[in-house]
């Protein structure tokens, strides 16, 4: 017998696969589930509807998802990532072409029982078809020239689309984390630094064009970044988002001013109460310690997968389980760091808290493939 025969049993079978899911994650998830159904209870009125309900039931379709995915073998998965990621590209085509515009955008398909935001669907596939990516490349090739440029292309297709369509704040969200998974994946830093180093000469450019005759942006482009810099310069307009929700952020105070007490919210002075930004109604309701205890949770989350990550021996298993908790990670920093006025307003959720169909169910399919991870790893043999 060899040592591996020795030292590993096979994975879990059938029934007992349930046994060997993460469940601290598990409970975490819903948790932060359970924090968005409270919030969208409130931001109605104190009523199930319109949001808390069709959410509870979202959730629930997603959470049997999510079961059904970690119960199929991880091998699995990393076959299918090509399939998924070409999948994604064909639905942000059709997009494009009989897509649903609202709010300026063309970015959902209509399916009749629900409206699928392929975007949201692009964010797993990418971690997906990278991971499964570098799972083939031979370690010594991954900061190759020729190596990185696949990869680069992969990102770069549907962040074009995406930005399109348009939808500024996904097509970062996609850079960063597909860029992210390079570096976890060990392409040289380098790359990355002529990256940054060409980004900040581009944001120099931009500003010192201004009033030039080579002027590379609009003027009014130019005033919606006057507006983020001082949201007071303007806040009957562009600056009446994030000023509203400096205001509800500021009044909650330690511990809030009690649930369903939120007058920014109550009174409807803040805008995009239940999606993007439904973390400033947690903070004026349960103030800081509220949306401390929110953040643990989401920190929480990130460092199971991070175990899960270092616990897995393949490549692929724990390159997709850390895309899937960088992606979780940029989802809530990016969102509380823009309702905070700390970035330009880019219409991020706050993952599993803000109301929206897609992207619930696309998360828990992610942490399907991060339980699937975590049970079909190698694991020792009793003696």
């Amino acid at each position: 017998m060899s040592y591996l025969e020795h030292n590993v049993k096979s994975t879990p079978t059938g029934p007992r696969k349930m046994l060997h899911m993460n469940w601290p994650l598990t409970l975490l998830l819903i948790s932060v589930a359970s924090v968005g159904f409270l919030m969208l209870y409130s931001v109605a009125g104190g009523s199930f509807q319109p949001w808390a309900e069709p959410q509870m039931k979202r959730f629930a379709l997603g959470f049997a998802a999510m079961i059904i995915v970690a119960m199929v073998p991880i091998w699995f998965w990393r076959n299918m990532s090509v399939l998924a990621y070409l999948l994604g590209i064909v639905l942000l085509i059709l997009v494009a072409t009989i897509g649903e515009e609202g709010k300026g955008a063309q970015r959902w398909i209509n399916l009749g029982f629900m409206r699928l935001q392929p975007s949201e669907l692009m964010k797993i596939s990418l971690v997906m078809v990278l991971a499964a990516y570098y799972d083939w490349l031979p370690a010594k090739r991954t900061s190759h020239p020729f190596w990185v440029f696949v990869p680069v292309a992969l990102i770069l297709l549907p962040t074009a689309l995406v930005l399109k369509q348009p939808d500024l704040g996904t097509s970062i969200l996609l850079l960063a984390a597909g860029g992210g998974l390079m570096f976890l994946a060990g392409v040289h830093w380098a790359y990355f630094a002529a990256v940054i180093a060409a980004g900040v000469g581009l944001v120099t450019a931009v500003f010192e064009s201004r009033g030039t005759e080579w002027q590379l942006l609009k003027n009014y482009q130019y005033r919606r970044i006057d507006t983020f810099l001082d949201p007071s310069s303007d806040p009957l307009g562009a600056g009446y988002h994030i000023t509203q929700s400096k205001i509800a952020l500021g009044s909650g105070g330690w511990t809030g001013r009690g649930f369903m007490q939120g007058t920014q919210s109550r009174l409807n002075f803040l805008p995009e109460k239940h999606t993007d930004f439904i973390f400033t109604t947690l903070a004026e309701e349960f103030g800081f310690v509220g949306g401390f205890s929110l953040l643990t949770l989401y920190a929480l989350i990130i460092i199971f997968c991070v175990y899960t990550a270092l616990a897995t021996r393949d490549r692929f298993s724990s390159l997709v389980t850390l895309g899937i908790g960088l992606n979780f990670f940029l989802f809530f920093a990016v969102n509380m760091s823009m309702v905070m006025g700390l970035a330009p307003v880019v219409g991020v959720p706050l993952p599993m808290v803000s109301y929206g169909g897609s992207a619930m169910l696309v998360l828990m399919v992610a942490f399907g493939l991060v339980h699937s991870a975590h049970i079909h790893r190698p694991r020792q043999q009793r003696r």
